[in-house]
């Protein structure tokens, strides 16, 4: 078990392409930390550096009180699982969870108790035996994070584990490494794109864009409390409604919404955030009002979409799926006042 620190890390692959600009970061010891964020962030890249398969090209990466820019990834007591499953085809299941114990030199019996407690807790010990051409995806998936399991590192680190599996499959590894890390009670460290893996898995979320940490905190407060339009707009789906407005004291109005802020906001120029699933269908007289015009609707069993417009605003609103509602209908919908956003036009910082 440990803890990770990242102080002030930049990783630089040429004068002109920096992936990861002074990232401070620090991760507690058994946490579930979940770097999120669209390809080329630089999330893989920092998870890179801390198994030691990327240099620094300035700050400090800690394990414990420990620096370990220098120190070769062997040494670092860190496991990672990769995309790509990364393992031997002519050895056995056996033979690829203990391969990284061979290579240390664990006597056969270390061996054969590591690798069975890790089959067992991954539900591999009919597999043992098999190839892996023999096995299905989601079976590679968890013979790869079983031969991290059978190290006992300080830490685990898992670069989009779950990239190749089909959607039901995902849910289910997804709910099994939950399941895991409260076994294990070991630090994890997750990469990913997907921001769903990233609400229902981390106990805190770091959101990256272009190399620069964003904002790090628990997913209800990135939820509720984004500090600017890039994490509201990457966190929750489909994505918040943006609406440009122009601010007088405590009223804001769009091309076609007007509402009455709870507070005078400072700005003149704003964007207005709603996410999908806060406009409400009983309108009562503290809630502002809005006329969409439905162009696309989808139906997915519990939820329902409307895709429209609001004056020359498109937006996106969940409504209940026994609302009756047509293309080309106009609905008239609540906004909850109290999940309302407000960003600066100009900095795109939150201002509340």
């Amino acid at each position: 078990m440990a803890s990770v620190t990242y102080e002030h890390v930049t990783k630089k692959f040429s004068a002109d392409t920096t992936a990861v600009d002074d990232l401070s970061l620090s991760i507690k010891d058994t946490e579930f930390m979940v770097l999120v964020g669209p390809s080329g962030c630089g999330k893989s890249t920092a998870l890179r550096m801390l198994a030691g398969l990327e240099d620094i090209t300035a700050g400090q990466i800690k394990i414990d009180d420990q620096v370990v820019n220098e120190m070769p990834p062997r040494d670092r007591d860190v496991a990672m699982v990769f995309q790509s499953y990364a393992l031997y085809p002519h050895m056995s299941v056996f033979d690829n969870m203990a391969f990284g114990l061979k290579m240390r030199g664990s006597s056969r019996t270390e061996m054969d108790s590591r690798v069975k407690e890790a089959a067992r807790i991954l539900r591999l010990d009919q597999l043992l035996a098999r190839k892996p051409r023999q096995l299905s995806g989601g079976q590679r998936q968890r013979v790869a994070l079983g031969r991290a399991i059978v190290r006992q590192p300080r830490a685990f680190l898992l670069d989009e584990p779950l990239s190749n599996l089909d959607a039901m499959l995902r849910v289910q590894t997804r709910i099994e490494l939950q399941k895991m890390h409260q076994r294990l009670g070991t630090t994890f460290i997750y990469v990913t794109h997907d921001q769903v893996e990233a609400m229902t898995m981390g106990d805190r979320i770091a959101v990256m864009k272009d190399g620069v940490l964003q904002q790090v905190a628990p997913p209800r407060e990135i939820y509720d409390q984004p500090v600017n339009m890039y994490v509201a707009g990457f966190i929750g789906s489909p994505r918040m409604n943006f609406l440009p407005v122009t601010v007088s004291d405590h009223q804001a109005k769009a091309s076609g919404l007007e509402l009455n802020l709870p507070k005078a906001p400072g700005v003149a120029h704003g964007i207005l955030g709603i996410r999908p699933e806060h406009f409400l269908p009983n309108v009562s007289s503290d809630d502002a009002v809005i006329d969409l015009k439905v162009e696309v609707l989808e139906v997915l069993g519990a939820d329902q979409y409307l895709y429209g417009k609001v004056g020359s605003d498109d937006l996106i609103a969940r409504v209940d799926p026994q609302l009756k509602v047509s293309v080309d209908d106009r609905v008239r919908l609540g906004v909850n006042m109290r999940r309302l956003h407000l960003f600066d036009a100009e900095t795109e910082k939150a201002v509340f």
